[in-house]
């Protein structure tokens, strides 16, 4: 018990704050008349299912290493929606424009996992787009003030060196040290496919051509149904809902907050290809607008020649003619990783570390067997966009499964160290917070024994 109560302290906040955007509307609408009410926290309810779903998604996630109860499983729940209250009384803000920036990433990210907005829709029972986007809203919304909220209480929260050193020694006299798992660092060289100044040419011609049909009448969601390269032109017809916290690329916000109602959009490029945008509509800080997407195509020869290049360079660097980093410099055109000598950051975590037991499995087979300073085949990919490139890569770091050491782990046992003050001073919080707060206990959860005094027992 002791030791799944200090994996579940580790886990809490984050874990939570991800899996309610995963869970918190899978049954939508008909919830609350088929669900009962678990926990009122102010103006704040748990549902019977909320329990089940996110004692699932913690099993799932933590690969079957953490089991807690429902009475535990409650007790998180609770914790969360205290913040949120107390985030309301405090007066949080949080804007209308940040809100919709996130509902407008959450529906791009479950439309390239589901394929189209349609079937997002279908999964999860909602009736159209704008009755998913409202349910996806007030989440989001209570995901930021319970963000915002904790940390209003713990932005004075700090650890020294020596509070770093005590909770070290402290885990190892229980022999709890946590096991830390083989990571790489890596580093990248990416040359990319160039196309003809003739393709440039041929493709902003014929955007001209759809352009001008258009303006003479022309559908513009036909013309992007027969022409556009936009994967998602099929379900959508090229048209798009635009913020300028939405995550679409600088050149298409840009061109969307810059066009006046009805008006095409000269060509332009992007990372992506060629676009003419169209806007239909504008609602507040929203822009809708219609696109269509032409990419470059690069003869087989140019791909010949862009490999041979890649494994020149390779060559050069096995033989000492030129350094990784000068090379990077030099051949590389990789703009992510290019000015930060080649490292590549790893997206889930903003580091630069990758742990070898969730990487991406194509990038694992290509780097799990090698050493430090140990260099990659020559090999082919392409981005979303199309891009075609060879790349190869670098290992700078390498450390294999151990056992924390204060030393070599001194940054990831200061941020356990920091995570666990940070859970004392919200606990702290919490337990006073608890006395002048509304709630509610369901008859069956008042006989759960809980870690806070929920159920505000005189004798606690």
């Amino acid at each position: 018990m002791p030791q799944k109560t200090t994996i579940l302290k580790y886990i809490r906040f984050n874990l939570f704050l991800a899996l309610i955007i995963l869970s918190g509307f899978s049954s939508h609408s008909q919830k609350v008349k088929i669900d009962g009410v678990t926990v009122v926290i102010g103006k704040n309810i748990v549902l019977d299912s909320d329990i089940a779903k996110f004692k699932q998604e913690i099993d799932t996630r933590s690969e079957g290493k953490i089991k807690i109860t429902d009475c535990e499983m409650l007790e998180e729940l609770m914790q969360q929606k205290l913040l949120a209250h107390h985030a309301i009384v405090d007066s949080i803000n949080v804007s209308d424009a940040e809100i919709s920036g996130n509902v407008d990433r959450n529906i791009q990210y479950f439309t390239q996992q589901y394929g189209n907005i349609d079937k997002v829709i279908k999964a999860y029972g909602f009736n159209d787009v704008d009755d998913l986007k409202k349910e996806i809203y007030e989440i989001e919304k209570e995901k930021l003030l319970i963000g915002r909220e904790q940390a209003k209480i713990t932005e004075k929260i700090d650890v020294t060196p020596e509070e770093v050193r005590l909770y070290f020694n402290g885990l190892k006299d229980k022999n709890e040290l946590p096991e830390i798992p083989a990571e790489v660092e890596l580093a990248q060289i990416v040359i990319k496919t160039t196309p003809t100044p003739e393709e440039n040419d041929r493709i902003i011609e014929k955007l001209n051509e759809i352009k001008t049909q258009i303006e003479e009448g022309a559908n513009f969601k036909m013309k992007a149904i027969i022409n556009s390269d936009d994967p998602g032109v099929t379900s959508n017809g090229g048209q798009y809902e635009v913020t300028k916290e939405s995550q679409f690329i600088r050149e298409f916000k840009e061109m969307a907050f810059s066009l006046d109602i009805g008006e095409v959009s000269k060509p332009f490029k992007s990372d992506f290809g060629y676009h003419i945008m169209q806007l239909h509509e504008i609602r507040g800080n929203i822009r809708i607008a219609s696109h269509i997407l032409m990419q470059l195509t690069v003869p087989d020869e140019s791909i010949k020649t862009t490999k041979e290049k890649a494994e020149e360079v390779r060559r050069e660097i096995l033989e000492g003619k030129i350094t990784f980093e000068e090379a990077v410099k030099k051949y590389s055109n990789d703009e992510e990783t290019k000015n930060n000598r080649g490292i590549i950051v790893n997206p889930y975590t903003g580091e630069s570390k990758f742990d070898l037991t969730r990487m991406d499995p194509d990038l694992y087979a290509r780097v799990a067997e090698l050493k430090k300073d140990e260099i990659t085949d020559v090999y082919f990919d392409q981005d979303g966009s199309g891009i075609k490139m060879f790349k190869f890569i670098l290992i700078k770091e390498r450390t294999d499964t151990h056992v924390a050491d204060l030393v070599q782990d001194y940054v990831k046992i200061q941020e356990l160290a920091l995570m666990k003050k940070k859970e004392e001073t919200i606990n702290n919080w919490s337990k006073e917070k608890i006395k002048d707060t509304y709630i509610k206990l369901s008859e069956i959860h008042s006989k759960c024994t809980f870690e806070r005094n929920w159920k505000k027992e005189i004798n606690n």
